[in-house]
């Protein structure tokens, strides 16, 4: 079942979910990125339909993420390479699998995936760096701020934060042991008129 999409919504986050498509198409990008190419080894990875697999791939074939590759001539078999524009999504992958491995939901009783320097062979962990000075940043001294691209949405979104409330995202990456182990708070389902 295919929802609303986001056309005309000024949010990169949303433009980006919407070249991706869906978890399948996020599952497909993670597979590309660990090595994975082939039509059967997608299938096999990720036990995914015949008719979702192929409607993903042209997804993402269209959203110029993924570039189509013949491999074989008689029969005729493709492969499935990044673009580009597909290699800007590959560092969200240790992004997610980090959180996931903190919120504790694999399903495995260690991390499934490590991410490393090829060059040192040490782990690669989350952080922000400063854009100035490249050092890195705390989470807690993270604030989000309207951009240049930004409309009446955007603006109006970042004026919900209440005065003397910390970021969520803030709160989240100081303390992880807290976030994973916290109860989610009821969530109002009033919309809130902007």
């Amino acid at each position: 079942m295919r929802l609303k999409g986001f056309d005309g919504m000024v949010c990169s986050i949303a433009g980006a979910m919407a070249a991706i498509g869906d978890r399948w198409g996020l599952l497909i990008l993670r597979d590309l990125v660990l090595g994975v190419s082939r039509y059967e080894d997608f299938r096999q990875s990720s036990g995914v339909t015949n008719a979702t697999l192929s409607d993903r791939l042209k997804h993402l074939e269209a959203n110029d993420l993924v570039e189509r590759r013949r491999y074989q001539v008689s029969p005729e078999r493709f492969e499935y390479l990044l673009t580009p524009k597909g290699r800007l999504i590959a560092p969200l992958m240790p992004v997610l699998a980090q959180i996931g491995d903190r919120l504790q939901v694999s399903g495995a009783s260690a991390p499934p995936l490590k991410f490393v320097n090829r060059k040192t062979g040490a782990e690669i962990r989350l952080g922000f760096f400063d854009g100035k000075t490249g050092t890195q940043v705390s989470p807690s001294d993270l604030e989000i701020r309207e951009g240049a691209g930004a409309d009446d949405l955007v603006r109006w979104r970042l004026s919900r934060k209440e005065p003397g409330n910390r970021d969520q995202v803030n709160d989240a990456a100081r303390s992880p042991s807290r976030a994973s182990s916290a109860k989610p708070k009821k969530l109002s389902t009033r919309r809130r008129r902007p």
